[in-house]
């Protein structure tokens, strides 16, 4: 399995409006999303290494970001067929086994990842209030190790900033992680 990186962020790209059902059961569009101070879209899956590495990481960022006003949303875009342990009812199991404070949604189709030009999992999109593209990069310096340690919350704080002033950071560390399983 070759680790990919994501490209630099387009800052101002608009974001692209989706509607995909939730593990919730629930479907959720691209504006229902949004929150007050952004939103935070990540591409992630089930059975990836660099995802599993981060997941309460995650989690923690997430819950911090919403009490800014900044909503997450998670996007599983992976071939379930190729890949079993990604398939939604999987997907159920694992927002449940870690609690995800945020809708975890299923791209069946794949459209949504092609048209936000998603390549890894995780892939973070991070947009302002307005829905322009603000960080694309990765979540903190772990990569795939699971780490305790204290480390810069590289994706907490760009959205940080961008709940606080409308735009991102200049200097931004791309993700990288296993390709997206595109059928």
């Amino acid at each position: 399995m070759a680790a990919l990186e994501t490209p630099v962020c387009n800052f101002g790209q608009a974001g692209i409006d989706f509607t995909l059902p939730g593990v919730d059961g629930q479907s959720l569009s691209y504006a229902d999303a949004m929150g007050e101070k952004g939103l935070l879209l990540a591409f992630i899956c089930n059975h990836c290494p660099f995802v599993k590495a981060i997941q309460s990481r995650m989690v923690k960022d997430a819950l911090d970001l919403q009490a800014l006003g900044v909503n997450v949303v998670a996007i599983n875009s992976n071939d379930a067929k190729a890949y079993p342990e990604d398939s939604f009812e999987n997907m159920q199991k694992e927002a449940s086994l870690h609690n995800y404070p945020f809708p975890y949604l299923y791209d069946e189709t794949q459209a949504v990842a092609k048209a936000y030009g998603a390549i890894c999992t995780p892939d973070f999109f991070g947009y302002n209030a307005s829905g322009e593209l603000q960080y694309r990069g990765r979540l903190d310096a772990s990569g795939r190790a699971q780490s305790d340690q204290a480390m810069r919350r590289d994706l907490f704080e760009a959205m940080k900033l961008v709940a606080e002033t409308g735009k991102g950071p200049k200097e931004q560390y791309v993700s990288i992680g296993c390709s997206i399983k595109w059928r």
